[in-house]
């Protein structure tokens, strides 16, 4: 019998397979886990843009409501709408604009000609806009928090007031 002091390649390729497999294998979880994420991050977005769509919907007819209730010795008239105070876990704003024969700040939004009257919601994932149909003014205020706003018609124009701070 002799002793052979030459290297033994025998049992390496059982764990060379156990090696390779927990590699691929823990490749193909981190790439499904970021792919979920990634996922998660765009329907979360869609999810803010469509409810701050609903939101200034809801609003902007709150808001025409309000200019058809006016006429020529109306003094004031306030309205209190409640909307959520987040969208997608975060807070937004709305801002009443005016179209300024399209040289206003509605001009902005995609498939508004600049003319029309708009409201401006503005989250953390962008800005929606949607049209208004009003025939008073519309005052230059600051934008308002969401929550609880206030549709103000003071005798001259509509402003939006209050939110929540």
């Amino acid at each position: 019998m002799t002793s052979s002091l030459e290297p033994d390649d025998r049992g390496v390729s059982v764990a060379v397979t156990h090696v390779l497999t927990i590699g691929i294998a823990t490749i193909l979880i981190a790439m499904l886990m970021m792919s979920g994420a990634t996922l998660l991050e765009t329907e979360t977005e869609r999810s803010a843009e469509s409810s701050l769509e609903t939101i200034g919907e809801r609003l902007a007819h709150e808001v025409e409501n309000v200019d058809q209730m006016t006429y020529d010795e109306t003094e004031r008239i306030e309205v209190t709408s409640q909307q959520p105070r987040t969208v997608a876990n975060s807070r937004y704003t709305v801002e009443l604009l005016e179209g300024e024969n399209g040289a206003g700040e509605c001009s902005e939004a995609p498939l508004l000609d600049g003319t029309t009257d708009c409201l401006r919601l503005t989250g953390d994932d962008g800005d929606v806009y949607v049209p208004l149909v009003v025939g008073s003014d519309i005052g230059a205020d600051d934008p308002v928090t969401g929550g609880t706003v206030e549709i103000v018609y003071d005798g001259d124009e509509l402003r939006l007031e209050g939110g929540n701070q």
